[in-house]
């Protein structure tokens, strides 16, 4: 299997010892464990294709379709990198995601690339539902006002909205502060796509890190966690192993030939004897 067992007992090794500090809100919690998303797609039989002893990781698909790249020494803001490549019946798409994006929010992401919602819902919908403000010109913003969600609109460049999400700290006046994170996802990245990224960001649970672990900023507020890092790490583990089954599943079902309805004609008299 692409993940192995001494890949999940390095996961385990960490959050074995970590005490973990219930985190929020979300879009300050910082980036905290890529394997949230790499783990994933590994047990979906993603496979590894960059060089093991680099510093970016670079994760296909099994058919090849779609390419997702971490690189932390990226020149630009852009830390992870996933490309759909087009079909016959599909467009391609290109989704970005900055250093200080929380890795659970991304593998909302991911997840749903693996197994999509049995249900596709306005991507606003769980914005609205957690309590951000809706404003009429095709943007959201946190209730503390950091995180903002905008839909930009067509162009001569583009015949689609591109989803463009920032957080900054807080700003003066009309000016907004410094950037902390972003994620981009162009005119062409499926609409139930965006919609899980934006259901995992507004969630309104907490998000779990270390005591020493770096967040997106000062304000975020942490208190001791109910949960017990062994409990941190069964999740996890729970998790992999549904991924995992949902994948196969779906694979089965993509190859699953289709059954072919008897055909129906006139009945034949019985021979004689």
């Amino acid at each position: 299997m692409p993940l192995s067992e001494r890949q999940l007992a390095a996961f385990a090794d960490k959050h074995a010892w970590q005490i973990p500090f219930d985190t929020s809100p979300r879009h300050l919690a910082g980036p905290g464990d890529a394997r949230h998303v790499t783990h994933g797609l590994a047990a979906a039989g993603w496979s590894a294709v960059s060089d093991p002893l680099s510093a970016e990781i670079v994760l296909r698909s099994p058919g090849l379709r779609h390419r997702l790249q971490f690189d932390p020494q990226s020149a630009t803001s852009a830390w992870w990198r996933l490309r759909a490549e087009p079909t016959d019946t599909e467009a391609g798409w290109y989704a970005e995601f900055s250093e200080l994006v929380p890795a659970e929010v991304l593998a909302g992401f991911t997840d749903a690339l693996i197994v999509p919602p049995p249900q596709q819902p306005d991507p606003w919908q769980p914005v609205t539902s957690a309590g951000w403000h809706r404003d009429s010109d095709g943007t959201a913003r946190s209730p503390d006002s950091m995180c903002h969600i905008e839909l930009r609109p067509l162009s001569e460049f583009r015949d689609r909205p591109s989803w463009h999400v920032e957080t900054r700290e807080p700003g003066h006046g009309e000016f907004s502060g410094p950037r902390i994170w972003h994620a981009y996802f162009d005119e062409r990245t499926p609409a139930h796509l965006v919609g899980s990224f934006l259901t995992a960001l507004a969630d309104r649970s907490p998000l779990q890190r270390g005591m020493y672990d770096r967040t997106g900023h000062y304000s975020a507020v942490q208190e001791p966690s109910p949960l017990r890092p062994q409990q941190v790490v069964e999740a996890h583990a729970t998790r992999l192993k549904s991924l995992r089954a949902q994948a196969r599943f779906a694979r089965r079902q993509q190859t699953k030939p289709a059954t072919t309805p008897a055909s129906v004609g006139p009945a034949h008299p019985a021979a004689r004897r």
